[in-house]
């Protein structure tokens, strides 16, 4: 090739070079969407919500004396519960499975299956929170927590000395 053309020789020069811009067809006007994205973004937002609603769930258990079973608002069967009361005297039975026990507050009782062996110092005559569902009459009990030193006493002086609590506690002979 002859790199000694001229613009005259092209037909075009600098001085023609037209920059204005091209008249846009209706076809080229309309914006394409993102449609991926925004499905993708529809997606992670259903996701989230769906996450955050089972973990709100999930992390509310009311908590409920025994007497409060089905008398205050919250305290119903079929829902996530922590039930405080005193392990009544005599009533633990362990399978090596399962271990069962009552549980009192208030001079109410109620009936508790616990899957396993709740462990440490768990025992006859002693405050406890056990958390679970409660069906058809019984708790079932996932979680036991047990009061174990006074320093708990010191800061839930309404729970712990309470009256029904401590007449429960009385009842038995430690």
């Amino acid at each position: 090739m002859n790199q000694n053309v001229n613009d005259d020789e092209i037909g075009t020069s600098a001085d023609s070079l037209d920059l204005s811009p091209r008249p846009v067809s209706p076809r080229q006007q309309r914006k394409r969407r993102p449609w991926p994205a925004i499905i993708v973004l529809l997606l992670v937002v259903a996701t989230g919500g769906i996450v955050l609603t089972k973990f709100l769930t999930s992390a509310i258990d009311y908590y409920c004396n025994v007497d409060e079973i089905g008398a205050k608002s919250g305290c119903e069967a079929g829902r996530r519960l922590r039930i405080q009361g005193v392990v009544d005297e005599g009533s633990i039975e362990n399978d090596g499975v399962t271990t069962k026990f009552t549980m009192s507050f208030g001079g109410e009782s109620l009936p508790v299956t616990y899957d396993g062996d709740p462990g440490g110092i768990f025992k006859e005559c002693i405050p406890v929170v056990v958390h679970g569902i409660l069906t058809e009459g019984v708790f079932l009990g996932d979680r036991v927590e047990v009061k174990h030193s006074n320093d708990y006493k010191a800061d839930n002086p309404d729970r712990v000395e309470n009256e029904a609590l401590t007449a429960e506690g009385t009842a038995c002979s430690q």
